[in-house]
């Protein structure tokens, strides 16, 4: 990797140095204003006072996106690894948007360009990229995804359950119409939402419902506990270092070299050890 590059490399995927964070930060700035640019956009009176406004601002911060995607690419030694990463994919739809709106152009299209131009909020994905907390919550989630993909199995199976149990005591006379509309009454309840639309009149299926209700308070508890548990037993550590090669970003503060593909990460010298090199 050549000097320039591999400086380009540590400020975009790295934050251990003042320009990393800087550029972070700088990122971070704005994806909020875009996100908040999509929701003012949305809102009648301000698209027609400040329509225009909004829309060069909106290119100017598209364009930054989209000089920092083609840089991502450029200083990688394996571009297409992160082409086809998650991260490279939200990169691609904050820049995509904008693009596909000249292409469909046409007053039929009027509902999709719109539908395309809503997808800029997805942006608020790259966020997790930028801090420790976002990275942290991700790789927690990740850790648990056996134990969360078994407790939505449960939930699904509960659901279908109890909203067949409820289509047979309640029938289609109580609005209990199928055994689809009471599936959607029994996670309407399990999560505790109560919209209110579907209830049970007799005895024995408010006597359900009652049990159903106490078992989403004790269910809502499960999935926070997981993540909490996993995130618990994961290290302290700050390291940001993104390898180069794989893009495998899980190293050990002390990490020399890649522990996926064995790549040297490009490790930065602390300000105060400089004087010694």
């Amino acid at each position: 990797m050549a000097l320039n590059k591999k400086r380009i490399y540590e400020i975009i995927f790295e934050a251990d140095t003042r320009e990393g964070k800087a550029f972070d930060v700088t990122i971070i700035g704005l994806i909020l204003l875009s996100v908040l640019l999509v929701l003012f956009d949305s809102i009648a009176q301000v698209r027609e006072r400040f329509g225009q406004a909004i829309h060069i601002i909106e290119w100017f911060i598209t364009g930054i996106f989209l000089i920092e995607y083609i840089l991502r690419i450029w200083v990688l030694e394996k571009p297409v690894r992160y082409i086809f990463s998650f991260y490279g994919i939200i990169d691609l739809m904050a820049i995509l948007p904008n693009f596909l709106g000249l292409i469909l152009a046409g007053g039929q299209s009027l509902m999709v360009i719109r539908a395309v131009r809503l997808l800029r909020v997805f942006r608020i994905f790259k966020l997790s990229r930028y801090t420790l907390a976002g990275r942290t919550l991700a790789r927690a989630l990740y850790r648990s995804r056996e134990k969360i993909f078994m407790f939505i199995s449960t939930i699904i199976t509960l659901v279908v359950i109890f909203g067949t149990i409820m289509y047979l005591i309640e029938g289609e006379e109580n609005g209990f119409t199928s055994i689809p509309v009471s599936i959607y009454w029994a996670v309407v309840t399990l999560t505790t939402v109560g919209y209110g639309d579907i209830s049970p009149v007799t005895g024995l299926g408010q006597f359900l419902a009652s049990i159903v209700m106490i078992m989403g308070y004790a269910i809502i508890a499960v999935p926070t506990g997981i993540v909490t548990s996993e995130m618990m037993r994961m290290p302290a550590g700050n390291n940001t270092q993104v390898c180069s090669s794989c893009m495998f970003d899980r190293h050990d503060d002390d990490a020399l070299y890649c522990k996926k593909c064995g790549t040297r990460l490009d490790v930065p010298v602390p300000e105060d050890q400089k004087a010694g090199y």
